[in-house]
Formats: C-alpha cells, structure tokens, sequence
C-alpha cells in the first residue's frame, strides 16, 4: 500500500538525506533555546505557573521527607484539597523529584524552557511515524514554534510563556501526545511497539487530562481505516487501549473513585471556556487561519490546506494520510464540544470536568503534521524546476536552497513570534526588578504571618481591587503563593469544594472572614479594612492588619441545613455568605449530594451565648493535621477551615468521631459540652501501591508477552515443517526460505 512520502531529489537514504531534516530540526531548535532563554530566570509569575511552581515546592517537600505526593493534603489555595489526586499532578512529581538535586523553582524554570524550546524534536519524530519522508517530517518540526491562534491556549508559546497563560502541565503532554499517536497508529498499522505506544499513552493520560482523551479516542477509529484483516486491526488497538488504561489506572481509579469531593468550576459553567466554542466558529477560525497564524501571513494554514488536499487525494491509497484525517476529525468534533453537540457530550466519561475549548489543541498538532507533507511536497516541486530551468544546477546545493527557503518562507512566523518573545524577556527583566524592590517590601510582611500563623491571609481578588494591587505586574495575591502563603482570593484554581464558595466571597462581611479562617489581611498603604482589624506592621506600599480572635478552628451549633453537590456547592452558598450567621457561631448542615431544595432561604435564627469558646489551637495543614482545646457551654460543632474530603477523620478526647460537613463546604465534628480536645487528620487515598502495581504488571507483560508469541511461532514452525528430519545442508536454508514471514 502506497504512503504520501514526500522525498527531494537525492532523498535516497544518503548522508546528506539524513544529516540535512536533522539541521532543519536543529535550527528550529536552536531558535527557541535562544528566544526563551530568559524563562531560566527566578520571578514571581503572572499566570498559572505560579499554581504549577507551587506544586513542585510541595512535592520536592514531600518526597525528601519520604512521602508521596500523591496521598497527602495540599493546603494553598481553595481551603485546600487532595490536589495531586484530583488534578494532572504527574508533571509536578516528576520535576519535584529533580528538584531534590537542583531545588524545586529552578527545576521548574528549565523544565519549562526545555520542553518549549525541544517540542520540533518531537514533531519530527511522530511526522516519521506516521510515514512522512524525513523532508516532510523536518517540515513540520520548522514550523511547530511558529503556531499563533486567536485563543492562544493551544500548542503555542502564548499558553506557556510569562505574558501567557502559564498552562504548563499541558507543555509536558504536548511532547507526549504526537509521539503516543505515532507510535500507536504504528503498532496499529505494523503490530510492533506496543510497549512504547501504551507507556507514552499512559503518560499522555496521567501528564494531562484533556490531552489523554485525544490520545485515547483515535486508537477507537484507527482500526477502521487502517486497512484489512479489520479484526487484526481491532485486536491491535484494544491491546493499545486496554493496556494504557491498565498502565494508566493509578491516575484513572482514584480521579474516577473520589469525582463526587471534586467540585466544577461553577461561574464558567455555560460558558465558550468550557463548553466549546461551536463547530462554527471553529471551522471559521481554522478555514481562516486564526487557529494556526493569528496575526499574520497564512504561512501554516497555506501547508496545511496543501497537505490536508494531498491526503484527500491519497485517501484510497494511503493509510497514513487516512489515519491523520480521521484524527483531526476526532479532534474536531472534540473542539466543538457541548455548544454544538448539547447533551450528546454527556456520553462522553467525565464530560462534565472538560474544558472543551482546549480540544483544539489536537486540531492544531493534526494540521502541523499535514503542513509538513504540503511544505515537502510544495518543496520537491521548486526543486525539481531549479534543476529542470538552471543550467549546472548541482543537486548537492538542493538542500541549502531548501534551508534558505524555509527561512524566507517563515519570515513572518519567526518576525511576529521573535518581537513576542523579545516583549516576553523585557516583562521578565523589569518583573524581577519589581521582586527586588516591592517583593522585598512585602517579604517583609510574609514573615510576620509565617512567625506568628494561626490563619490565613487576604490581599484581594481577580474580581475586585486585588488585581491591581501589584508587586510590578503581578498582583500581590499571586505573589503570595510563590512565598507559599495560605491565602484566600486567588480563587478557582483547584477541585477543592471551597474553591466555588471562595468566589463568591465578600470581604465587607465578617462572617466570611471568620468562614475562611482569615486571619491577616495585606491592603495598600493608607486603606483602612472594612472589618476590625488592628495594624501590625508598615512596609513601602504594604500594610498588614491582623484580625485578633481568628483562627482555623472554631466553635458553633447547627442550626439548619442546605442540599448541594459538586456543580452548585457555590451557588448554594451565597445566601450563607451574604447571611452573617457565621459570626454568631450558627453553620449550616450540607445534605451533600442532592439536588432538592434552593438557595436562598435561611433558618431565622434567634441571637443566644456562644455555644463555647476556642481555649488553643495548633494548625499544621501542611502536614494535614489541626487540634484544638475547646470550652462547651453546650453540645455543638468544631469547625476546621479546610474543604471537606472524606479523608479527614477527627477523634474527640482520643475516640474516633465521624466528620460532617457545613456549609459552605467545611469539616466539623460534633462535641459534647464541657472540656474537649479535638484532633483533625487527612488520610489521603491509600490504594496507590496496588494500583501503581497493577501499572506496572500490565507494562510488563506488555513488554515480554511478544517475546513468547514469538518463541512459540517458532516451536510451531520447526514442529510442523515436516514429520521427517531435515536434512542437513543447502536444503535446510532452502527450506527456511520458502516459509512464510510471520
């Protein structure tokens, strides 16, 4: 069966056949090393890089105290949470682990810089997978630094750099996911290298979630086009599936088995971020060069659109172009997501917790793998016409012309992308001379709460004065998490139960603050705080008040009860938050997992004592752990402000006493009145070991099972050869030779 791969003249399997795609890959590589070399530097980050530098911090921590990461409870941000349970947390382990040679940040900065700058590298090697020739597969590594779309999330230097979005565990997946596809549509295709299909699969999964659904969802279709025997095809492909989600089981069972404790992002609900935006818009974006070069010359889209019609020609020939066309079909119908398909979606596992948006990322690898079969073979026809029109043409010169071409043709990718780049460096540079000054200011104050603790800290929101209250360009509540401050504002950033709740905060309530456990409160210089605080210290533009009497543990009564689950655990909280019965120790009972009843009204509650006091307290949620002493005048609650999991667990005066969760979405324990000493302890997941082992067990018989189809293939061929002995001699090799290739 023939495959469209593009050779230039001279593409013989020469030296210079070889050596020549490899420079291409090379300079695109080199490329990136020096433009994004200042992504090596220390600074505090604008985007989500902080979140993803914060997770390494944690696990380096973990692992040099002889702990996995896994199983214990992350305490920043969203009240915490099992976050390396519930979130793509693999990345953050595998940088964590060699943050325990060179540190935790400066390990995430090179990861960061490498996995960019070293992606062409993995394009070339999925392009050969898939059959291009190595000019076409060159040409799809030239390009892969060069892609720009409107939404700038994709694979693209705007979703990772420091003025972008910071997405970068989606960065370690995007080196996994064109070589988990092209490895497997070979296994496929061929029935060899199913071990190294399934690994890179499994790691696409555990890497990213969004991108495992595309790493998946093709090994579906695959079979269909791959050509005859179907069946064989079928059965090569449900090894591939079947193993990678064994493989992938240590990330698959505890997500799939602790989904109820993880809540959806509620005020994006309803929303193009999470449903999509539409099949129309999609295609009008790719049709018109948005999704491949926003902003510029069409010079991917116009490759694209030649290779894409290459492969259509070739579609009754051609298996590799058919598996690539029906794989950006598969990633199509992914990116128009719920605004296109509605509650079709809902067939899809999971959907729920999907950003369908992000899908386009496959839509843009799919149409960089085209372009470089439409550049190679655009590329083959200019040669052979200099060859054909100019006389003493050397075929030797015909790989420089094409290099010299490249550029030129590149020009306004690497023109836009090198001034991005150049913009990206200077925020950088000025970024860290704002951390030298203001940083230092406010560093000062980070270590009053981190000498005196006991609460959390607040410095404003995304959605209110907090973002523009800055050290440089990045607001003060996100440079608090890269000092590893627990904080309350820089909300929706976790699965955690609180995180919704924490949106809806309203900073003139008291209530919220002692909900929250807010303790510190860091405001410009000269505001006042909308609640009773005292002044505890002045440094530059930074004031930090202290709100005396708070704490992670308090005390209360029940005096009602609201039913939420995971999607409107927020929306069902307002009323509390807005109630103020908080302050008067009254909480509210959650019925956690129904949907009847409506937020809005609240017990009427009548004023009384308090029904007791918090005597000491000691908070080590790092660690997973708070107790309390508490005086009851009568039966009640304590309160932990943590979100409610499952795995915490509470012992009263040393006996076991099951957990309850109020509202918004807290731990509590009820107490009898008098003296009581209460213990607070997370235990995270703990079928980690049998289901990592169960990982492993599937990668290794992955791995020897061809080894023994093959020892008996040759038992078979040697036992039913001929019931007579061989002879010996030229007949024997003969023989051997006429058998059938297994």
């Amino acid at each position: 069966m023939g495959r469209l791969a593009v050779r230039l003249p001279g593409d013989g399997g020469g030296r210079t056949a070889v050596w020549w795609p490899w420079l291409l890959v090379a300079v695109a590589v080199a490329w990136s090393l020096v433009s994004l070399r200042r992504l090596t530097l220390g600074v505090a980050y604008l985007n989500d890089s902080s979140l993803h530098e914060q997770m390494v911090r944690f696990a380096t921590a973990q692992l040099r105290a002889g702990h996995l990461p896994l199983t214990n409870w992350f305490p920043f941000l969203g009240e915490g949470s099992p976050q390396f349970l519930h979130y793509q947390s693999l990345p953050a382990i595998l940088t964590g682990l060699v943050g325990l040679a060179i540190g935790p940040d400066v390990a995430f900065r090179w990861s960061e810089y490498l996995l960019l700058s070293l992606w062409p590298i993995s394009v070339y090697l999925s392009a050969r997978a898939f059959g291009a020739g190595r000019p076409a597969a060159a040409a799809s590594a030239a390009m892969a630094p060069f892609l720009v779309s409107a939404t700038g999330v994709g694979y693209e230097q705007h979703a990772y750099v420091w003025t972008g979005f910071g997405v970068w565990t989606q960065l370690w997946a995007q080196w996994t996911l064109p070589l988990a596809w092209g490895y497997s549509w070979r296994a496929i295709r061929d029935g060899r290298g199913y071990l190294i299909a399934v690994l890179l699969t499994a790691l696409t999964v555990a890497l990213h979630f969004e991108t495992g659904y595309l790493a998946l969802s093709v090994l579906l279709v695959w079979p269909l086009v791959a050509g005859r025997p179907l069946l064989t095809r079928l059965r090569r492909a449900a090894v591939l599936l079947g193993g990678s989600l064994l493989a992938a089981a240590w990330v698959i069972v505890p997500l799939v088995a602790q989904r109820r404790w993880a809540a959806v992002n509620e005020p994006f609900q309803g929303t193009g971020l999470v449903n999509g935006y539409g099949a129309h818009r999609v295609l009008d974006w790719l049709v018109s060069a948005q999704l491949l070069d926003h902003g510029r010359l069409p010079v991917v889209t116009v490759f694209a659109a030649l290779g894409f019609g290459l492969a259509w020609l070739a579609w009754s020939t051609d298996a590799d172009a058919r598996a690539l066309l029906v794989a950006l079909a598969v990633c199509l119908l992914f990116a128009f997501g719920r605004t296109t398909f509605g509650s079709l979606v809902d067939l899809i596992p999971g959907s729920a917790d999907l950003f369908f948006r992000r899908f386009m990322m496959g839509v843009q690898l799919v149409a960089l793998l085209l372009a470089g079969r439409g550049a190679a073979w655009l590329a083959a026809r200019c040669v052979r016409l200099l060859e054909a029109r100019v006389p003493r043409w050397s075929p030797r010169l015909s790989p420089a012309a094409v290099l010299l071409g490249a550029v030129a043709v590149l020009a306004p990718a690497w023109l836009q992308l090198g001034a991005y780049d150049r913009h990206d460096s200077a925020a950088i540079v000025t970024q860290r001379r704002a951390d030298d000054t203001q940083g230092a200011e406010l560093d000062r104050l980070v270590a009053v709460i981190e000498r005196d603790g006991g609460g959390r800290t607040y410095a404003g929101m995304p959605s209110n004065w907090g973002q523009n209250f800055t050290v440089g360009a990045v607001p003060v509540f996100k440079y608090l998490e890269s000092r590893d401050v627990d904080e309350v504002g820089y909300t929706l950033r976790t699965a955690s139960l609180m995180t919704d709740p924490e949106y809806y905060f309203d900073d003139r309530d008291p209530s919220d603050y002692r909900l929250f456990a807010i303790r510190y409160l860091i405001l410009p210089a000269r505001d006042r705080p909308a609640v009773r605080a005292r002044l505890t210290m002045r440094s530059g533009p930074y004031w930090l008040w202290t709100i005396d009497g708070a704490g992670y543990v308090q005390v209360g009564r029940v005096v009602g009860e609201i039913a939420a689950n995971r999607t409107n655990v927020g929306a069902r909280s307002v009323p509390l938050l807005h109630s103020g019965l908080a302050a008067d120790g009254a909480y509210l009972g959650v019925r956690y997992g129904s949907d009847n009843g409506t937020a809005g009204l609240l017990p009427t509650v009548r004023s009384q004592p308090s029904a007791g006091a918090v005597r000491a307290q000691r908070a080590e949620l790092d660690h997973g752990e708070a107790s309390a002493t508490v005086r009851m005048r009568r039966p009640g609650v304590v309160v932990l402000s943590a979100s409610y999991d499952p795995g915490w667990t509470a012992t009263v005066n040393g006996r076991r006493r099951p957990t309850r969760m109020v509202a918004p979405a807290l731990v509590a324990v009820d107490v009898p009145a008098g003296t009581d000493h209460v213990v607070f302890r997370f235990r995270g997941y703990d079928d980690y070991p049998e289901l990592l082992a169960l990982s492993g067990l599937t990668l290794a018989i992955i791995a020897v099972t061809p080894m023994f189809i093959r020892r008996a293939r040759r038992r078979h061929a040697s036992g039913g050869a001929t019931p007579q002995a061989a002879p010996r001699g030229r007949g024997t090799t003969r023989a051997a030779a006429q058998m059938p290739a297994r």
